[in-house]
């Protein structure tokens, strides 16, 4: 089922994506530390007149890290390829790209955790020494063939941190946490993006978008496309409060920014489980999800928000999650969730 609340990017995401991208640190809105660190590396490393260290941008999907990346090309002048974990599969797709860089470019690996294990050893000399160790034959008569490659600055984005090995992660000079944005830091985002693509927006209609984005720029831009539809046909193309509101419980978003599947992962742990703990193993079983897909894609933004916690039992419903659905909650654990008094 598509979810309009989704961080992983579509297939249209990606296609307008590119047209919203900032390109410099003053149009980029939000991450101000992530910024501030940015800056003072690349003005060092210009100031020396080297690359730019290697960095790694981490957290969860939809948060800019591919556009912090362009930012970053921009800032430098240099030029950027860009290509992902999974895309890798053979040593002679990276060194075919790391070849064909020039001096100080940018290689972007986006999901670098999901990189070959033969492709990650391939890295650390062409990271650490700007070699690429090559094998030219097989068998008893194969020989190892050094390359030098052009300095280059790698910049690898993941969504699992855990998951990239101690090796990898400790040759990057630059490690940076994207975090949820705030709401006006949303709201600016999509007053931007519908000056872009051309939409009549009030700032009340804006705020109300950003609101239930679920502190995603990703999220924010899609939902603005939805909204910017339901205006045209229902409204002569003027986001107004009362519009966008009308728009998004049309899409089942409430004003927390939860969609169906989202309350039906609240209310499993509520009322099958008591409101927790419960395993994130049964969780799955219990929605017919993958385990991946509750980590990744619903739990970081209701922990974030406090929805719910991690504890060493399993998941917990919190205080304010029985609030949303107006019910109280219980004082002890063996008593449910009672609605509360009007």
């Amino acid at each position: 089922m598509d979810r309009y609340l989704d961080p992983q990017p579509t297939p249209e995401d990606l296609r307008i994506e590119g047209g919203l991208r900032p390109q410099r640190f003053q149009e980029y809105i939000g991450q101000s530390k992530v910024k501030e660190n940015l800056k003072v590396a690349i003005e060092a490393a210009l100031g020396r007149g080297e690359p730019l260290d290697h960095v790694l941008l981490y957290g969860p999907p939809g948060l800019g890290k591919t556009s912090m990346a362009w930012v970053i090309s921009k800032e430098m002048g240099v030029g950027i390829r860009i290509t992902s974990g999974p895309v890798l599969e053979r040593t002679g797709d990276l060194a075919a790209i790391l070849t064909s860089l020039r001096d100080g470019d940018i290689l972007f690996i986006d999901e670098i955790h999901r990189l070959n294990p033969s492709i990650e050893e391939m890295l650390y000399p062409a990271m650490e020494e700007f070699k690429l160790d090559l094998i030219v034959g097989q068998g008893p008569g194969a020989k190892t063939l050094r390359l030098d490659v052009p300095r280059f600055t790698l910049i690898g984005a993941t969504t699992r941190l855990g998951l990239l090995t101690s090796p990898l992660r400790n040759r990057f000079g630059v490690v940076l946490r994207l975090d949820f944005y705030g709401l006006e830091e949303l709201k600016e985002i999509v007053l931007r993006s519908a000056t872009i693509i051309g939409v009549h927006i009030d700032p009340s209609g804006a705020e109300e978008i950003a609101k239930r984005a679920r502190g995603t720029p990703r999220i924010a831009n899609r939902l603005l496309k939805r909204v910017r539809d339901y205006a045209e046909a229902r409204a002569e193309g003027v986001i107004t409060l009362q519009v966008a509101k009308r728009a998004l419980e049309l899409m089942d978003i409430d004003e927390a920014g939860f969609d169906t599947l989202d309350r039906k992962f609240l209310l499993t742990i509520i009322e099958k489980f008591g409101g927790g703990p419960v395993g994130i193993d049964t969780l799955a079983a219990s929605l017919g999800e993958e385990r991946g897909t509750l980590e990744e894609v619903y739990e970081p933004y209701l922990i974030q928000e406090g929805f719910i916690k991690r504890t060493p039992k399993g998941r917990v419903a919190t205080d304010r999650a029985y609030r949303h659905f107006n019910l109280r909650f219980p004082s002890h654990p063996d008593q449910k969730g009672l609605p509360l008094e009007e």
